[in-house]
């Protein structure tokens, strides 16, 4: 079997699983957010339950709209308060939330082999731990509160093999692009995407995070790599245990394999309006930008503002240009803080936001108007995503975010 697949089959009760086959498994963790959680707990309370099935296996994180906006969204978070203290579930409050999808693995609470599911979409990035992690809907998620249980379709696995150094300035999110932009939005349509190969083995878990991020990007279940080493140490600085023997199997089968020479992907931007539109950065140089976003669950770390930061320092940010900085969670922000980060970025003339999703669902902290463009290191790029309809978002890695915002329009980090 797959990794996948073993996980799977051991959350199910079952000594094998095969791709197609429906099953009912238990669950490790159960997430949902401000806008997913309110709907969950209607569904919860519809359904006359009474109490949850394990309150610390569930974690309710207020992150797209916080701090609050407005008075709906204040409602939609006293809704989570209010659900956590009654049923005593994890909560996590302003001054200690972070972007979930950061927040968690930074928590220690999410490990190999665990079966995870969140209504959010891009509950896939724990598979960078060797977790099986999706994003289901919010009915899916009241279900699994009360039972700790869910079913699902076992998915076909597509094997990605990264061969080859990066080159400079290529990360997790070129990568990720490049593979998206080779097989389209659907290319992994309900299928598992497990990255292997030795660029993956060399890879930082940062780098692995934001590329199961962006898994659903290309339609798949699950984004997935094997623990190694480098995940082993990543978890016992959070204070987790990882178990390194699961892997793959040799004979394991995968619906096809698809190999990438990385020594020849350059620095990539995914075109409006969809992330499948990856190509060179170098093809986009005509192209001027009103803002500049750095951030996200997919590009918030800390080792993505200090990227931004190695470009910024001793630049100023263009004048018709508006750089936003989003550190994905509060460690993350208080250790950009201790290391000068902040200073740099100020200094450049940025604004530094608090950790929150914000402007990457059009929610707030950086709206866009109508015609203008923004370059991001968020992981989406639909129409109307970052605000007005007819506004144009750009995906890129945080150098060339960072480079863009200093020269008025996109440009690779070198030029500047």
């Amino acid at each position: 079997m797959t990794i996948t697949e073993k996980i799977i089959a051991k959350h199910s009760g079952k000594d094998k699983v095969s791709p197609g086959e429906f099953v009912e498994s238990n669950v490790d963790l159960v997430l949902a957010n401000d806008i997913t959680g309110p709907l969950s707990i209607n569904e919860f309370e519809k359904a006359g339950a009474t109490k949850v099935f394990d309150p610390d296996k569930i974690v309710l994180v207020p992150d797209h709209f916080t701090p609050c906006k407005d008075i709906q969204s204040a409602e939609l978070v006293k809704r989570l308060r209010g659900f956590a203290k009654k049923y005593k579930v994890r909560f996590y409050e302003i001054g200690k939330v972070g972007i979930e999808h950061a927040l968690l693995p930074e928590e220690g609470l999410t490990r190999p082999g665990d079966f995870i599911i969140g209504a959010d979409s891009h509950t896939c990035t724990y598979g960078a731990v060797g977790a099986f992690s999706t994003g289901m809907g919010s009915t899916d998620i009241a279900s699994a509160m009360i039972t700790g249980k869910v079913w699902l379709k076992v998915p076909p696995s597509i094997k990605f093999v990264y061969t080859g150094k990066r080159n400079k300035y290529v990360g997790g999110k070129d990568l990720i692009l490049y593979t998206i932009g080779k097989i389209g939005v659907d290319g992994a349509n309900y299928k598992s995407m497990e990255f292997t190969g030795d660029t993956i083995q060399n890879l930082s878990m940062d780098n692995r995070f934001t590329m199961c991020n962006m898994a659903i990007e290309a339609g798949a279940k699950n984004g997935i790599i094997e623990p190694d080493e480098i995940t082993a140490l990543y978890l016992e600085e959070v204070g987790v245990t990882s178990d390194l023997t699961l892997k793959s199997d040799e004979d394991a089968v995968y619906e096809s394999v698809i190999e990438i020479d990385v020594s020849k992907i350059m620095p990539q931007v995914a075109a409006p309006h969809l992330p499948s539109n990856s190509k060179n950065v170098d093809e986009f140089s005509d192209v001027k930008i009103d803002q500049a976003v750095i951030g996200s669950c997919t590009n918030g770390r800390i080792s993505d503002l200090r990227r931004a930061a190695s470009i910024l320092n001793g630049q100023t940010i263009h004048h018709e240009v508006r750089c936003i900085i989003i550190p994905a969670t509060q460690k993350i922000y208080q250790q950009a803080v201790k290391e000068g980060l902040v200073d740099v970025f100020i200094s450049a003339g940025c604004v530094i936001s608090p950790p929150t999703c914000g402007p990457c669902l059009g929610g707030h902290m950086g709206v866009l108007g109508e015609g203008e463009v923004s370059i991001a290191t968020t992981n989406r790029n639909f129409i109307g995503r970052m605000g007005h309809p007819k506004s144009y978002v750009y995906l890129a890695n945080p150098e060339i975010a960072a480079a863009s915002a200093v020269k008025g329009k996109i440009i690779h980090p070198d030029k500047i």
